[in-house]
């Protein structure tokens, strides 16, 4: 079961940490479950103590899960290994981008729990203006708009489910696409990029001269000229959104 995140995935153990203000808000949408299943957990970013088991197709992701973390198996959302309503939610961060057959996983979610489920995505539709994508890398912005499902879809496929904005504090310690908003330095850090996928997939090469372009602007000063008004933020709506079911 070779997975993107078998090539990409090495260095999410100290690059993706989770963030404790987005903790909080994927828990409030978990509360009052007592078992929960995360799907594409990944290294266990965002996994509540309430999770009884995860599932996740990469063994390299598998092998970066903390000690401690709940139980997980290498399988894929379209064909959960659980029985039906065997868990009271079931939670799915950053992952419906990478799945086959979106429509299946999703029923595959709601056939296994009970009550709720929970998903951590992106709108395409904001995350396109990210300033990091506008102007200097179009190619990951290419990326990320080949792999985005419209939360519309998929509020749809969860019989209207609601839909809560997850802001990007200024000093996230979770390196995903928008994380570093006011901190433009990191991008080109490639061990950051090496943990955001719609950079680890690009083509290096038309990477390069963005991110060249991006260096001399912060050098000269451009770029916080340019975006001044950032400085000011605590938190930003870069698009990335909490769809609750149930």
């Amino acid at each position: 079961m070779m997975t993107v995140y078998d090539r990409i995935g090495r260095s999410y153990g100290t690059t993706r940490r989770p963030d404790p203000r987005i903790a909080a808000q994927v828990a409030a949408a978990l509360a009052g479950m007592t078992s929960v299943v995360n799907v594409g957990a990944g290294t266990g970013s965002y996994e509540p103590a309430e999770t009884v088991v995860a599932v996740e197709p990469s063994s390299i992701m598998i092998a970066q899960r903390p000690d401690g973390a709940a139980p997980c198996v290498r399988g894929a959302a379209e064909a959960l290994p659980l029985s039906d309503g065997s868990v009271d939610a079931a939670l799915a961060v950053l992952t419906v981008h990478h799945w086959t057959d979106v429509e299946a996983g999703i029923a595959e979610l709601r056939r296994v729990a009970r009550q709720r489920v929970v998903i951590l995505t992106w709108d395409q539709s904001v995350l396109r203006d990210f300033w990091l994508v506008r102007e200097y890398l179009p190619a990951a912005a290419a990326v990320s708009a080949g792999h985005a499902v419209p939360v519309s879809r998929l509020a749809e496929l969860l019989s209207g489910a609601r839909v809560e904005p997850v802001l990007v504090p200024h000093d996230c310690t979770d390196g995903f696409g928008a994380a570093f908003w006011r901190r433009p330095e990191a991008y080109l850090d490639p061990r950051v990029r090496a943990g955001i996928s719609m950079l680890a997939q690009a083509d290096p090469s038309e990477l390069v001269d963005g991110l060249s372009a991006l260096a001399a602007d912060l050098d000269s000063g451009v770029w916080h000229e340019r975006h001044h008004g950032l400085s000011t933020l605590d938190r930003l709506d870069a698009g990335y959104r909490l769809i609750v079911s149930g």
